[in-house]
């Protein structure tokens, strides 16, 4: 990886490179070190004319030609549409073992995380999502003292699992370092919760983690992950699932990213079917609203083991009165936690109804 006036650009491994494009992207990291001389042929031209060059699933790669310094979110997950933010300018650019992980400061939602080409998180909205995804599994059991987190490289799961006072140990398995180490560096409120001396962060395979995890060793598991696409397919998948089950204490509980109702019904109706088939407590669908992920909407599974019965719709740990960090005895730390800004315990007592999918917040909408 190279740093060109502020910008990080790392090499890419051949394979995922078109035909040519190895030329290209020699230009085009000669061209920011300023030592490139632009020549005839098709690659210094290509170079010329568009500065850098951008390469499948990178985020300069979906810049738009039409509305120029516009980033457009386009993958065959959501086809025949692009939600578009306004780049101001691009802090970080990089290629992992694993993808392609870039930031950018966009002019209305703050910094952004893009990972493929595909947003995985902004300043402005992160809070509905990293808030939905942790308190809606543990505020619906009690004391919950041991939680593992698959995947939530940014560290905003972790921050808002570090609100329970009851929880003594925090495992996270995140397979991307480089997601890990951009986080902490761009995003420092998210990232915050590694700072929590309860976390154990384990860098590798959450798939292969799961399978080595003591029988019964979990209260709560928290799926944080991207979408079906690549390595990531295997974690929608039922041997997942039933991984989790086992690493599962009795009326233990799941909560796993489970892709919009507007767009996959279809995928969500196999995950439904593949946790009806492995979870013998309680199987509910939940939504949320994130503005900047395809739709508007980004659900959850919410699934307990057999066991003591856990009520998905029923907030029985009330987190907006949890307002300090904890050690890992469980005594008072000393750095006050920032207020929640959207999940609320309160939201579930407001009767509204809304077919087949269930939320405590704010905006609640109960199945």
């Amino acid at each position: 990886m190279v740093e060109a006036d502020g910008v990080a650009v790392s090499d890419v491994p051949a394979k995922r490179l078109r035909s040519g494009e190895e030329e290209v992207l020699d230009a085009a990291v000669a061209l920011r070190n300023g030592n490139a001389t632009v020549e005839s042929g098709n690659a210094a031209a290509r170079i010329a004319r568009e500065e850098t060059a951008p390469l499948p699933g990178s985020a300069r790669a979906n810049l738009s030609t039409v509305m120029p310094g516009w980033f457009s979110e386009i993958s065959p997950m959501w086809p025949g549409e692009a939600h578009s933010l306004k780049v101001e300018k691009f802090l970080f650019e990089g290629k992992s073992d694993f993808q392609d992980v870039v930031v950018f400061e966009s002019a209305t939602y703050g910094k952004v995380l893009v990972l493929d080409g595909v947003i995985q998180l902004t300043e402005r909205d992160e809070c509905s999502y990293q808030e939905m995804i942790t308190h809606l599994p543990l505020c619906s059991i009690p004391s919950p003292k041991k939680v593992l987190v698959v995947g939530g490289g940014d560290g905003g799961v972790l921050r808002e699992v570090s609100r329970h006072s009851s929880i003594k140990q925090i495992d996270i398995c995140e397979i991307d370092q480089m997601v890990v180490d951009v986080s902490k560096k761009y995003f420092p409120d998210i990232a915050v919760g590694f700072e929590d001396p309860r976390v154990n962060l384990h860098i590798g395979d959450g798939v292969a983690f799961l399978k080595e995890a003591p029988a019964g060793a979990y209260d709560a598991i928290i799926v944080d992950s991207s979408d079906p696409v690549g390595p990531a397919q295997q974690l929608f998948e039922r041997p997942f699932f039933q991984s989790m089950a086992k690493a599962l204490r009795p009326g233990g509980v799941v909560c796993t990213q489970a892709e919009s109702p507007w767009l996959h019904m279809h995928i969500i109706k196999d995950i439904v079917s593949a946790c009806r088939q492995t979870f013998k407590g309680s199987v509910n669908y939940a939504w949320t609203s994130v503005p900047t992920y395809p739709s508007g909407v980004i659900g959850f599974m919410l699934c307990s083991t057999e066991g003591p019965v856990v009520n998905f719709r029923q907030a029985i740990n009330p987190i907006e009165k949890l307002d300090i960090t904890t050690n890992r005895n469980g005594e008072p730390g000393v750095q006050v936690q920032k207020p929640l800004k959207y999940y609320n315990s309160e939201g579930l007592t407001n009767g509204w109804k809304c077919i087949g999918f269930a939320t405590r917040s704010s905006a609640s909408c109960l199945a």
